[in-house]
């Protein structure tokens, strides 16, 4: 594809796209991201686009969030123009989407639908704190036509989620798959996070044995990052807390592997694992296969035909640019061919499916064989696939075959 755009460009008024974007929109799934920036406490290990009330500032409520968001939805059908391409999946992630009146997201659902269409067969999920849903909303959200949730347990052990600046008890984690359960959700995910300074050996243990008495149909475990300008990295840098122990994080990532295969969850993708290949997170899929889609919200990124592009983050700004007709994009760039394949070595490599040898240049098809001889990899059929030791060092496995 020629290159038209500049990187960094800024993001023209309209939101319109290269002609060539379009042309091959339709080729690949087309998933829609909502980012609801709310929170109640700002967890201090988050670098996510979040705000608390008091962070907000005047002009800007949870309550017109939904009006707001649905502006952009119709924005996104102006610039995608008539085709014929459903949303084969729905994602409302943030900060906390459950924190907004389940009539709102099904609101959001609805104006996506009647805007650009649903599949039949879609995937809707809502990310939820345990905290953050009662029984009643489980329902509500269920008959606004979300059918998959995921729950943000991070761990079961009360001293590891104060370190985490998480408020909700673990022991209503269980109690709350049970509702959603019962609310007629098909599909329930948990999400953990392993090593969090003074979380021992034991501690992951026990928060593996409860998430899996749950018996949730998918589990994401993602490693603690420090991330600059968190909290938790102002703790670490004044020596309250230590930075978390490679080695430490390797062993916990064995161990979970360990555990939830022995439970029947299978890898898909080097942080996660589903029941079968129905429970899989076909919108996470998406980005891992270099689909399309559309992210509404302040600070959503999206990708169209090879251009990427994100909006302004704060909500205020957000809210601001739709009421005078204008798109939120702050900017955008084109990918050229050559950063394309970089990144589908980068993401298709995490995948249990592996990387198809095609994609690889000639240096990477020449370090291919080190790799499987370390044992990082294996060889099946025309694909590259990552060996258990091999997901630990992902990184470094894609920095010696890019």
């Amino acid at each position: 594809m020629p290159s038209t755009l500049p990187p960094g460009d800024p993001a023209p008024r309209d939101g319109s796209l290269p002609p060539e974007a379009l042309d091959t929109l339709g080729e690949k799934a087309f998933g829609v991201y909502v980012h609801v920036p709310f929170c109640t406490v700002r967890c201090g290990y988050c670098d996510f686009n979040t705000y608390t009330a008091e962070e907000l500032g005047p002009g800007v409520s949870r309550a017109g969030f939904a009006a707001t968001a649905i502006q952009e939805i119709r924005l996104a059908r102006r610039v995608l123009g008539e085709r014929d391409v459903p949303v084969s999946t729905v994602f409302f992630g943030g900060g906390t989407p459950t924190l907004l009146d389940p009539a709102d997201l099904g609101a959001v659902l609805d104006a996506v639908d009647g805007e650009l269409g649903l599949a039949p067969d879609a995937e809707v999920t809502t990310e939820s704190n345990p905290d953050s849903v009662r029984p009643g909303d489980l329902e509500q959200l269920l008959a606004g036509g979300l059918n998959r949730i995921s729950f943000g347990m991070q761990s079961a052990v009360d001293h590891v989620l104060h370190t985490l600046d998480r408020t909700h008890d673990p022991a209503r984690v269980p109690q709350v798959v049970a509702d959603a359960r019962a609310a007629g959700f098909g599909q329930v995910s948990l999400d953990l996070i392993y090593g969090t300074p003074g979380e021992s050996v034991p501690d992951w243990e026990a928060s593996l044995d409860a998430a899996l008495a749950c018996e949730p149909d998918h589990l994401s475990a993602y490693s603690l990052i420090v991330e600059d300008g968190t909290a938790l990295a102002r703790r670490v840098r004044r020596g309250e807390l230590p930075m978390p122990d490679e080695d430490d994080l390797a062993d916990k990532y064995l161990l979970a592997d360990e555990r939830l295969a022995a439970a029947g969850l299978e890898w898909y993708e080097v942080s996660n694992w589903a029941r079968d290949a129905a429970a899989r997170c076909r919108h996470n899929l998406g980005y891992w296969r270099g689909a399309d889609w559309w992210g509404v919200g302040p600070g959503a990124h999206s990708h169209v035909g090879g251009v990427r592009w994100w909006n302004v983050k704060h909500p205020a700004a957000y809210a601001d640019r739709l009421a005078a007709d204008a798109s939120p994009a702050h900017a955008r760039e084109l990918l050229d061919e050559e950063t394309r394949r970089v990144e589908r070595v980068l993401l298709e490599l995490r995948l249990s499916e592996g990387l198809d040898l095609s994609v690889l240049d000639a240096s990477g098809r020449r370090a291919v064989p080190g790799v499987v001889d370390r044992g990082l990899a294996v060889i099946d059929g025309e694909r590259v696939v990552l060996t258990r030791e091999g997901r630990l060092l992902a990184d470094g496995v894609v920095r010696a075959v890019s």
